[in-house]
């Protein structure tokens, strides 16, 4: 008799093994909802938000510098009332002119415009910079998303891969609670000896330990994909 309940002990824990080694977790990855998450990591991961502020900012310096084009203009003028106590045609000094370089200008307002030869030449360099700035700050905006896809994506499996074996865990500590049990009723009515009865024991602890590990694992996987996306799993629907 405790030969064959041996024997029954040994076959139902191989059974539990061969179970659990068949599981899958293929059929669980739902790419419709791993989808969502991909877009709610694009819309509230914070690294995401700094790469399109950088690129942002990129595209007011491009409209900057194509603007910063009017600076290279100056307007003057100068006011010369008529009837002046001087002649009709006299020496003056225009504002930003020096006292040594004299113009001769009549009477009533005097217009001119300038110049700056060296911000002229300079700025198509600067609007290139600009449009390069924008460029880069474009190509960093699409490598961090490929690398975010690809993170969201491994998190996923994991959350999945940790969420299938913890079903398998608990199951596999629920049907050792069962033989423990068992064994433990036959080991009152004297039908099994102590060392089956310690080996149920045993084999219980172990699936219990092992059922916390895995808890905790996917606690670990569920935080972290749920800081990926920015919001609870619950929330995206």
């Amino acid at each position: 008799m405790k030969k064959q309940y041996a024997l029954i002990f040994t076959l139902i824990c191989l059974f539990s093994l061969k179970s659990s080694a068949q599981e899958s977790i293929i059929g669980d990855i739902n790419y419709g909802t791993l989808e969502k998450y991909i877009q709610a990591a694009r819309a509230y991961y914070p690294k995401r938000k700094i790469t399109e502020a950088q690129k942002d900012i990129a595209k007011v310096g491009v409209t900057q510098a194509t603007l910063s084009y009017l600076d290279i203009f100056s307007a003057s003028y100068f006011y010369r009332p008529n009837g002046s106590a001087a002649s009709s045609s006299s020496t003056a000094v225009l504002p930003g002119q020096t006292g040594n370089t004299n113009i001769i200008i009549g009477n009533g307002i005097q217009y001119g415009i300038s110049v700056n030869l060296g911000s002229f030449l300079s700025k198509p360099f600067a609007v290139k910079r600009a449009k390069s700035e924008l460029k880069v700050a474009k190509l960093q905006v699409d490598d961090y998303d490929i690398a975010l896809v690809s993170e969201v994506r491994k998190t996923y499996y994991m959350y999945i891969q940790s969420l299938s074996e913890l079903k398998i865990r608990t199951q596999t500590a629920q049907e050792n609670r069962v033989v423990a049990d068992n064994a433990a009723k036959r080991f009152a009515k004297g039908e099994v000896n102590i060392e089956e009865y310690n080996n149920s024991r045993r084999l219980l602890a172990d699936a219990n330990s092992s059922q916390i590990a895995t808890e905790v694992a996917y606690l670990n996987a569920k935080d972290d994909l749920e800081a990926l996306i920015g919001k609870k799993l619950t929330d995206i629907k």
